[in-house]
């Protein structure tokens, strides 16, 4: 299983020893979308929902869900985060909510599965809130789209470069 860092030589999943690395400060961001029809949208831009405040109630949302991606995924390690930050942008011609999250640590392992939590809860908690006016939204484009820190350095999707 060349490559796949989380199988032993027989093939068993087995999580991955960190022990040895140093510590560094990582960063990762990811983000995604979730689309709906116009008036959904904006009924939230709006924060005139019944529930509340939906961006609000979902940027909680992911900062929990960064803090418990190891109780999630199952290979992941623990991590003590340092910063969590859950961003959202309207884009009113796709009819849609862009989230985007940064998280942080000092750690031997980076967190980039954290970041990608973070989106997929914090718009899966849009989906929940909304669901009762539009159950035909779509989550798409989840995605790390940067990482910085330890062995491999940084990284950035679509080949931009690092700022």
């Amino acid at each position: 299983m060349a490559g796949l860092t989380h199988f032993n030589a027989a093939g068993e999943a087995h999580m991955v020893d960190v022990g040895d690395k140093a510590a560094t400060r990582r960063v990762a961001v990811a983000e995604g979308r979730i689309r709906m029809c116009a008036k959904t949208l904006d009924l939230i831009l709006a924060r005139g929902h019944a529930k509340g405040d939906v961006l609000g109630v979902a940027r909680i949302a992911g900062i929990m869900a960064a803090k418990r991606t190891a109780d999630l995924v199952p290979l992941c390690h623990p991590l003590s985060l340092a910063r969590v930050a859950i961003d959202f942008d309207s884009e009113s011609g796709r009819c849609a909510i862009r989230c985007r999250a940064t998280v942080e640590t000092h750690a031997p392992t980076g967190v980039e599965m954290e970041a990608l939590c973070a989106v997929q809860v914090a718009l899966l908690t849009v989906y929940d809130m909304c669901k009762a006016v539009e159950r035909g939204m779509v989550i798409d484009g989840v995605r790390l789209i940067e990482k910085r820190g330890g062995r491999s350095g940084h990284w950035m999707a679509d080949g931009e470069p690092p700022s």
